[in-house]
């Protein structure tokens, strides 16, 4: 033993920013107008992320049921349930569970959902603090 440790095990440092692993992730975002778009993208695992709190939901409030801008930066986790978004100019995508939503349309007229798997909508919202990165990575061949 040297150091009260076995000389067969070494200690190794892992530096886990330096992932090279990736969950699928979609943000919506405003244009200069105000109007909201959304880009595909990517974030990286094993980041460690500041947050304060964050609630779970699978009910929906009267507001959400028009279009509506993001109340705030947010991830939006989806646990159970298919979610089409719309953004202003009609284009859609899906959100389903495995694929984070990046909420970032503060302004304008925002974006609208509506279910298109499932009854419900599970979810769990995790606030991005002021000035804080989102280590949102967009597709290079999105841009």
């Amino acid at each position: 033993m040297m150091n009260g440790q076995d000389e067969n095990h070494k200690n190794i440092s892992v530096a886990l920013e330096m992932s090279t692993r990736f969950i699928s992730a979609i943000r919506l975002i405003n244009n200069p107008d105000g109007s909201c778009t959304f880009e595909k993208g990517k974030m990286p695992t094993l980041k460690h992320i500041n947050a304060k709190g964050f609630w779970i939901s699978n009910e929906t409030e009267e507001w959400e049921k028009n279009s509506h801008p993001a109340p705030r930066r947010q991830y939006v986790i989806t646990i159970k349930g298919n979610i089409r978004f719309k953004v202003t100019d009609g284009t859609t995508f899906i959100i389903k569970p495995g694929i984070i939503l990046l909420a970032e349309d503060l302004k304008g007229m925002g974006h609208s959902w509506d279910i298109v798997k499932g009854k419900k909508w599970e979810r769990l919202y995790i606030p991005i603090s002021e000035h804080e990165d989102d280590f949102f990575i967009p597709d290079a061949d999105f841009i």
